[in-house]
């Protein structure tokens, strides 16, 4: 099963006056293609390096054999914080876990050494497939790491998530502090 191409002009950026929030993020599409892009990349990446992958790697030379190794690890690793930063976007939207506490550093996207170094020598001689597969993480990680800096971006002044709210919240203590005065 292949994953169907993404077009990463589809993605919407915050530009520096106009910041994206997780509520225009998951209702933007954006959200739904990117989780479902890179759950099905996991699930495709899975599945080669235990089938197909581990009969192509017998067949490769010893400099091919140490770049396939170190190559899916990076491999593995890159999916794997993908994964759990879309996880844990999911679980904001769906509130089981508080927008604040995504922010933390413990949610934040990590592994950027590993995800971004140079290939490896040798990783010329790797499969055709395995090659595929790497840089379509590469490319689903920088969108990832695109959108979370977009997401933690909180400029003076930025208006909050409802205005309508606050506004309200301000007239009833303006009314409260006034009737306290009577």
């Amino acid at each position: 099963m292949a994953i169907d191409n993404f077009d990463d002009q589809d993605v919407v950026f915050a530009s520096d006056e106009d910041n994206l929030s997780l509520a225009e993020f998951m209702s933007s599409g954006v959200f739904q293609r990117t989780y479902r892009e890179g759950m099905q990349l996991v699930e495709e990446t899975s599945a080669y390096l235990d089938g197909p992958g581990r009969e192509a790697a017998r067949n490769l030379s010893r400099d091919a054999s140490l770049a396939y190794a170190g190559e899916s690890m990076r491999l593995t690793t890159r999916l794997m914080q993908v994964a759990a930063w879309l996880l844990v976007r999911k679980a904001v939207h769906e509130g089981e876990i508080a927008p604040e506490e995504a922010r933390s550093e413990k949610y934040r996207l990590a592994s950027k050494e590993i995800a971004r170094s140079a290939r490896l020598a040798g990783a010329a001689a790797l499969p055709a497939r395995l090659l595929e597969l790497i840089e379509h993480s590469e490319r689903l990680y920088a969108r990832v790491e695109r959108l979370d800096s977009d997401l933690r971006r909180q400029p003076e002044g930025m208006p909050s998530a409802n205005p309508l709210a606050d506004q309200m919240n301000r007239v009833e203590a303006f009314f409260r502090e006034s009737a306290a005065r009577f």
